[in-house]
């Protein structure tokens, strides 16, 4: 009976309290299985990044930020799961950190009119705003990865990689699958012969494959791979002595993770990425007052500067101010998804403005727009140092090959369109 009371007596209270206004973004998290180790400084950084507007600005325009996390291990299914169970919270933008998910999110989001971010991953050819009207992969995707890692390639053999040999190893799913068309297209422009090496879930068996690198002696190879790939992969690479500055990964294969295993060996690897790395920015300093020492950190403390916690903090970042370019279009602090999307849709990122949030240089600047969700396509090499224990930019920020890649965009978005009854257009 006493407990009985006491609810009935903290539902009236909660009753008489006036509603909190607030802004609700979601955390589809994989703090579990497979990519575990990979999944979680993302998923710090992401929920640092809001933490820090909360405690220091106390929001968004003055709105407090919610976050919900759920868990997905990394499995479509369980993404989907999270997804239905957390859109009716007021979710602003789903961050679905999974291909598999994101495909499966892109007709349901798309119906229930809530905007998908899938930074850097995902269906490439969203970046057509006037097909894929819900869903943005800004600042760049992975048929832009593929284009400015074989730029890179050609950079390095004086702008000619004719009757050069490349190798992909790939995740085995829809996610390794993405830039085998691009690839391809690049090499009939370039010249180079392309191997397809697929490597299947969760990655820790490759000897087949390293055995034919060996064999058949490529002069590079890129990988498309995820959590423990990237580890056996790297390891792999220096069993066999292969030269690690021929090695390339995409972004998805570039943290501490993925080459502290191999130590002295994994010197040199390369990746790429759409943002900065380090942690010597301003930000940093603010998330330590206002996050860490007081004690509101979502881990440990020991990821901040790492490559996937920034890009979890750069994600989150992003999101803020699509919420403040929402909340400037539509006159209003609180905010409906549709509300977010046009936000989404009208964002601009600049070296100003990425400055004055104490973050100088940390991405490249870009705008979206309608007819552009994926932003202008420019990413850079990032190149491991095992002595010092830390990436650094080794190039700029290089746009891709748009005169290859705008026409498989406009391909694929039309064939999406056609099929499910689409009339592309803006407004």
């Amino acid at each position: 009976m006493k407990l009985k009371l006491t609810t009935l007596a903290l539902t009236a209270l909660m009753a008489a309290s006036p509603a909190v206004a607030e802004l609700v973004f979601p955390s589809l998290s994989y703090r579990t299985g497979p990519y575990a180790a990979n999944g979680i400084p993302f998923a710090d950084g992401y929920a640092d990044y809001f933490t820090l507007l909360n405690e220091r600005d106390g929001g968004i325009g003055g709105e407090p930020v919610r976050m919900v996390e759920c868990e997905t291990g990394y499995n479509t299914e369980k993404g989907v799961e999270c997804y239905e169970s957390t859109k009716a919270e007021g979710s602003l933008v789903y961050q679905p950190l999974s291909t598999g998910i994101t495909y499966q999110l892109i007709p349901k989001a798309t119906a229930d009119g809530i905007p998908v971010h899938s930074m850097g991953y995902g269906r490439t050819s969203a970046k057509d705003g006037t097909v894929f009207k819900n869903i943005f992969n800004y600042p760049a995707n992975y048929w832009d990865g593929a284009s400015i890692a074989v730029t890179h390639l050609a950079d390095l053999n004086g702008g000619d990689l004719s009757g050069k040999k490349i190798a992909l190893v790939y995740h085995n799913s829809a996610y390794g699958k993405e830039p085998i068309r691009t690839l391809e297209e690049l090499a009939k422009k370039h010249g180079y012969e392309l191997t397809l090496l697929p490597v299947d879930h969760p990655g820790q068996e490759q000897k087949s494959q390293w055995l034919q690198i060996r064999r058949e002696r490529p002069d590079y190879v890129l990988m498309w791979g995820w959590g423990v790939m990237n580890q056996v992969a790297v390891q792999e690479a220096a069993n066999i002595r292969f030269p690690m500055e021929n090695f390339i990964g995409i972004w998805w294969s570039g943290s501490e993770n993925d080459v502290r295993p191999a130590g002295a060996a994994a010197n040199g690897y390369k990746a790429l990425t759409f943002h900065n790395v380090g942690d010597d920015f301003p930000v940093f300093d603010d998330i330590q007052k206002y996050v860490v020492d007081a004690g509101k950190a979502a881990g440990a403390g020991d990821q901040i500067g790492t490559a996937l916690y920034n890009r979890g903090l750069y994600a989150a970042m992003l999101a803020a101010e699509a919420a403040k370019t929402a909340q400037e279009i539509h006159g209003t602090k609180t905010l409906t998804p549709a509300q977010m999307r046009d936000g989404m849709e009208a964002l601009e990122i600049t070296e100003a403005k990425m400055a004055a949030l104490g973050l100088p240089n940390f991405g490249p600047e870009f705008t979206v727009s309608c007819e552009n969700h994926g932003g202008n396509g420019y990413g850079a090499v990032a190149q491991w140092d095992a002595a010092a224990d830390e990436w650094s930019l080794i190039t700029d920020y290089v746009q891709s090959d748009q005169e290859v890649l705008a026409p498989l965009v406009a391909e694929d978005s039309a064939a999406f369109a056609a099929e499910n009854g689409i009339e592309p257009s803006c407004g």
